[in-house]
């Protein structure tokens, strides 16, 4: 199996991006801006988050929630092949408040790894008439999104209310919105530490602990997801990879693809029209 054969086939589906992957890549520590659902075809993966380690074989689903740091690696040196739907936060808060009739401010999937028959028989609808797109039917595609969706959120899903949260208001939040607002800036540690109003060291330490990544990983995993951003919307590469903080355009497609999987020129065909 080929190390790096990862692409991004259209969608129909506003809000939902797709993945396709047959690869030996081990991607390092990241996370991403979206709810994410997959299914494993073949082969083996293993993925560590702070959830523990879990492992994936061929009929599995697997899921990860936005801002959710974790990892993946093949079991053996033959890889693994599989698909993923990542959609929009809001998709998935508009679809419980439909079921529940209450707004929840925070949705989490529960588990990392299922192995869930009528899971995977949604998902294989959805990705079929959305990313194979063998019905050019949009209430059909809208159906299928909503079965996957409510499936999700009755089944595979909690929900939880503002003072769950309350725990993301202290100094290390303060750092790490530092970082969102401005991921292009060529921050410091001290500047981070003085938002967080403690010593270089405490918040090194700290926000390692609370995120999953020391800051100068999770800064370049916020420059990737601002330079796709961008992309995705119009930019040229050499724009995104400015606006977004990098040195140069081969330094965004190296970070790029190391946490992606795939390329800034190919993410560019697969979101543009």
């Amino acid at each position: 199996m080929s190390r790096g054969r990862v692409h991004m086939p259209r969608c129909a589906i506003a809000g939902v991006e797709a993945t396709v992957a047959e690869t030996a890549h081990s991607f390092p520590r990241h996370s991403h801006d979206r709810f994410g659902v997959g299914v494993i075809d073949a082969g083996g993966h293993r993925s560590s988050s702070g959830r523990g380690v879990v492992e994936a074989r061929a009929s599995d689903a697997i899921m990860v929630n936005p801002g959710e740091v974790h990892d993946g690696s093949p079991l053996d040196e033959r890889g693994r092949a599989w698909r993923m739907l990542y959609f929009e936060p809001s998709m998935l808060a508009d679809v419980a408040v439909e079921l529940s009739g209450v707004a929840a401010h925070e949705i989490e999937l529960t588990q990392p790894v299922v192995h869930d028959p009528l899971l995977r028989v949604l998902f294989e609808r959805l990705f079929t008439v959305s990313v194979e797109a063998t019905v050019p039917d949009d209430l059909v595609r809208e159906e299928a999104m909503l079965e996957l969706l409510g499936y999700l959120v009755r089944t595979h899903a909690t929900m939880h209310t503002r003072s769950r949260l309350l725990r993301s208001l202290g100094p290390i939040a303060r750092a790490r919105a530092r970082i969102d607002d401005d991921p292009s800036s060529p921050l410091t540690l001290a500047d981070l530490a003085a938002d967080a109003g403690m010593s270089r060291f405490q918040l090194l330490r700290g926000f390692a602990h609370e995120m999953g990544l020391p800051p100068h990983a999770y800064r370049m995993q916020r420059r990737v997801t601002l330079a796709r951003q961008l992309i995705a919307s119009g930019a040229t590469l050499a724009a995104a990879a400015a606006a977004a903080g990098f040195a140069d355009q081969s330094h965004m497609t190296r970070a790029f693809t190391r946490l992606l999987g795939i390329t800034p020129a190919n993410y560019a065909s697969a979101t543009r029209p």
